[in-house]
């Protein structure tokens, strides 16, 4: 029997993670990362090698130094932490991130971005029905992301890495990004919705205090979602939509 979802509708507001939530730009950070990674562990001798799995338990929805340095922490290698401005070609924690982010940002522009169907949709719903939205996102190309897939307008704030870095925020899992979403937004983290695919945002969201967490399994798996602090897990934001959604009568949201 499908799982009864919270309505949407009824939340003071919801607030959306971006990379693999509304847009497949998991996707492409994945490869940029991969790309990266490989190439330091090779010159490096670092061992054992980067994985999928290495994504999804160290980098996935940190800030992107964070992610590198939870990493290279895993594999027991101490890396300079370096300045934000460092060279791309850096041996440092900011110059191995910034190495991503020009892969990244290449990527986008060669091949652009188009938001998940059933993502555009719901924001689609949510938005004419006058829900307040919001985007936390750890990326620092968030707005350009949303630009790029042409759903910013959506989007009444957004939290990002270049927030998180302006403001002293610390990256999720720790609650201060979601819980400086939802003060910017107006709204009541446990009468409100965060929405997320990574198991840090999960946890993230869940320690801000939004009683309603849905988690949307694109691979981190919806046991581990879960355990991080997701309320509901689907597997596509379609689930939420009028002809496809049995709903619950929550508490809150």
């Amino acid at each position: 029997m499908p799982e009864a979802l919270p309505d949407l509708l009824r939340a003071d507001g919801v607030l959306f993670d971006l990379d693999g939530v509304l847009t497949p730009t998991a996707e492409v950070h994945m490869r940029a990362w991969k790309v990266v990674f490989d190439d330091v562990f090779e010159r490096w001798g670092i061992t054992p090698p980067y994985t999928d799995a290495d994504y999804y338990d160290y980098v996935d929805g940190k800030k992107r130094y964070d992610g590198v340095a939870s990493l290279m922490q895993s594999r027991n290698v101490e890396v300079p932490w370096g300045e934000v401005d460092d060279d791309p070609e850096a041996e440092t924690i900011c110059g191995i991130g910034n190495r991503k982010n020009t892969a990244f940002a290449a990527s986008l522009r060669a091949e652009g971005i188009e938001p998940y169907p059933g993502s555009l949709a719901l924001v689609e719903r949510l938005h004419e029905a006058g829900v307040p939205l919001g985007v936390v996102s750890s990326s620092k190309n968030a707005e350009e992301v949303l630009g790029a897939s042409g759903i910013r307008s959506f989007f009444r704030i957004v939290v990002d890495g270049v927030v998180a870095e302006r403001d002293g925020l610390a990256s999720k899992p720790a609650a201060d990004m979601f819980a400086a979403g939802a003060a910017a937004l107006g709204v009541d983290p446990a009468r409100s919705v965060a929405v997320e695919d990574a198991t840090s945002g999960a946890a993230s969201a869940a320690a801000a205090g939004f009683a309603t967490v849905v988690g949307v399994d694109r691979g981190t798996g919806a046991e581990a979602l879960r355990d991080a602090g997701a309320t509901v897990v689907v597997d596509d934001l379609d689930a939420f939509l009028p002809e496809t959604r049995t709903t619950s009568t929550p508490e809150t949201a």
